[in-house]
C-alpha cells in the first residue's frame, strides 16, 4: 500500500516511523517532510495547501491512502476534496474539523451534548469582550476563536492581562483567528491530554499523556507548542479514562453523528482533571505534538490498520495495545523560541543519541544541507525514551539529549516533574 503522509513536524516523523512497521505498507511518501523523515520516506515537493496538487500527485503515483498530520489541511477541507476525488484519507472532513478550527463551535457543541466544560462568553466586539472580563474578574482565559498555531490562548492572572489579550486579538495579533474571541472561566486542576480514534460511530480509546506548554522549567514563561510530554500519566487511571470516554469523547462523537457530520479520525481532548472529574478545555482534531512522540513509541498495534479501519468505517472489534512502560520526550528548541529565533545552525550527535537503548530521535524543524543536519524551525527535535517508570524514562531521555551537540538549542530540564514527584512520595 502506497501511503502519502502530510506534514513536516516531530508528530509526522513519529507517525512515519510507526507506519513503516506495518506489513501493509509498500511505499511511504511525505509532503513536505523534514530531514529525519527523509531517512525513512520519500519526500515530495507538494504543498499541502494546494489540494489540487495533492490530488494530482496521488493519482499520478498510485497513492492508496493519505494520512494528514497537522490541523490546517483538515480545517481547510483537504479530506473533503480527496474524498470527492475518490482518494481514501485519514482525518475528519471540514465541518467536524471545526472542533479545532473554532473554539466557539466546540463550546456550542458542549452545551448541546451536555459535555462538562468551563463557563464562557463569545464575542466579535472588543468592548463587549472587555466588559465581560471586567464583570467576571481574574483569573480568566482569553482565546482567539480560530487556528493560531497554539499561541492564541492567554491564561490571564489579572484583569489587566486579560484586557491586553482581548485587545491583542481584536488588533490583529492572530490575524483572522482573532476576529472572534472566546473568554472562559479558569478551570483549576491538573491538565492532561487524551486521545481516541473513531470511525464516526465506534470509538476506540488510545492513551493519555501530559505535556508541558510553558517554555521554562517549573512551568514558567510564555506558552509554546509544547516543550515535552510523557505517557501514560498517573492523573488518568482506568476509572478516569472511563469517565473521559463516557462524559466527553463518546457524547461528542454521537452529537456530530446526529448532526449528519460524523467525525472520522483522531480526537485529541485537552482536559482539566478537577476534584469532581474531567472537564474539556478544548479539542484538537489530529494527533498532538509532542504527545505523538510518546504515544506512538508505546503503541504495539498496527497504526496503519487502525487508521484504515477508522477511514473505512470498521473500527468495531479493533484493539489498541500499548507498551506498559512510560515514554517521555524532551523537545529541543532554537534559542529565542517561542519568540524570534535563528535558523540554519548545525546539529551534531544525533546518531549517538539515537543509538542508546529505548531512545528515538524525532526531527521537527530540521533540514539537510551539505551532508549535515541544520535547524529549520522553533521546535527542532523531540528526543523520546522508554523506561520502567517516569524517573527512568526521564533519565534516559536527558542522557540522550546530552549527546546532542547544538550550541544554539535549549530544552527544559524538568519534563515529567509532576509524575516524578509522585513516584518519590508514593502519591
Amino acid at each position: 500500500m502506497h501511503v502519502l503522509l502530510i506534514g513536516s513536524g516531530g508528530r509526522e516523523h513519529a507517525i512515519a516511523a510507526a507506519l513503516r512497521s506495518s506489513p501493509k505498507l509498500t511505499r511511504l511518501s511525505c509532503a513536505p517532510g523534514n530531514a529525519g523523515i527523509a531517512e525513512i520516506a520519500e519526500l515530495v515537493a507538494v504543498d499541502p495547501a494546494d489540494h489540487a496538487a495533492v490530488i494530482a500527485f496521488c493519482k499520478a503515483e498510485g497513492v492508496d491512502f493519505v494520512v494528514i498530520g497537522p490541523e490546517a489541511p483538515l480545517v481547510a477541507g483537504l479530506v473533503d476534496d480527496l474524498s470527492d476525488a475518490g482518494i481514501k484519507a485519514f482525518g475528519p472532513k471540514k465541518e467536524p474539523a471545526r472542533l479545532e478550527g473554532s473554539k466557539a463551535f466546540t463550546k456550542e457543541l458542549c452545551t448541546e451534548a451536555g459535555i462538562p466544560t468551563a463557563a464562557y462568553g463569545r464575542f466579535s466586539d472588543a468592548e463587549a469582550a472587555r466588559a465581560y472580563v471586567l464583570d467576571r474578574g481574574a483569573p480568566i482565559v482569553v482565546k482567539a476563536d480560530g487556528l493560531a498555531a497554539g499561541k492564541g490562548v492567554v491564561v490571564a492572572t489579572s484583569v489587566e492581562e486579560a484586557l491586553a489579550a482581548v485587545d491583542a486579538c481584536f488588533s490583529g495579533a492572530f490575524g483572522a483567528a482573532g476576529a472572534e474571541v472566546v473568554i472562559e472561566d479558569c478551570l483549576v486542576g491538573e491538565e492532561a491530554s487524551f486521545f481516541a480514534i473513531t470511525d464516526g460511530i465506534d470509538v476506540l480509546p488510545l492513551a493519555a499523556a501530559q505535556d508541558h506548554k510553558r517554555v521554562g522549567d517549573g512551568d514558567t514563561g510564555p506558552n509554546t507548542g509544547g516543550m515535552g510530554a510523557y505517557s501514560p500519566t498517573p492523573v488518568v487511571d482506568d476509572a478516569m479514562e472511563m469517565r473521559i470516554m463516557d462524559e466527553i469523547i463518546v457524547p461528542t462523537v454521537r452529537c456530530l453523528a446526529k448532526r449528519g457530520t460524523p467525525f472520522v479520525g483522531v480526537l485529541f481532548a485537552g482536559l482539566m482533571i478537577e476534584a469532581d472529574g474531567p472537564k474539556l478545555i478544548e479539542y484538537n482534531v489530529r494527533f498532538g505534538d509532542p504527545e505523538t512522540e510518546v504515544l506512538l513509541p508505546r503503541l504495539r498495534s498496527d497504526l496503519l490498520e487502525l487508521m484504515l479501519a477508522s477511514a473505512e468505517g470498521r473500527l468495531s472489534g479493533n484493539i489498541a495495545n500499548f507498551d506498559e512502560r512510560t515514554a517521555l520526550t524532551v523537545v529541543m528548541a532554537a534559542e529565542g523560541y517561542p519568540g524570534g529565533y535563528r535558523k540554519g545552525s548545525r546539529i551534531d550527535g544525533l546518531d549517538e543519541a539515537a543509538a542508546l537503548p529505548d531512545v528515538s530521535v524525532f526531527h521537527a524543524g530540521t533540514a539537510a544541507r551539505d551532508g549535515a543536519i541544520i535547524s529549520n524551525g522553533g521546535r527542532v527535535l523531540a528526543i523520546t525514551a522508554l523506561g520502567g517508570s517516569v524517573s527512568q524514562a526521564q533519565a534516559k531521555a536527558y542522557d540522550a539529549v546530552d549527546r546532542v551537540r547544538w550550541p544554539d538549542g535549549f530544552c527544559r530540564r524538568d519534563i515529567g516533574w509532576r509524575a516524578v514527584a509522585r513516584e518519590k512520595t508514593g502519591g
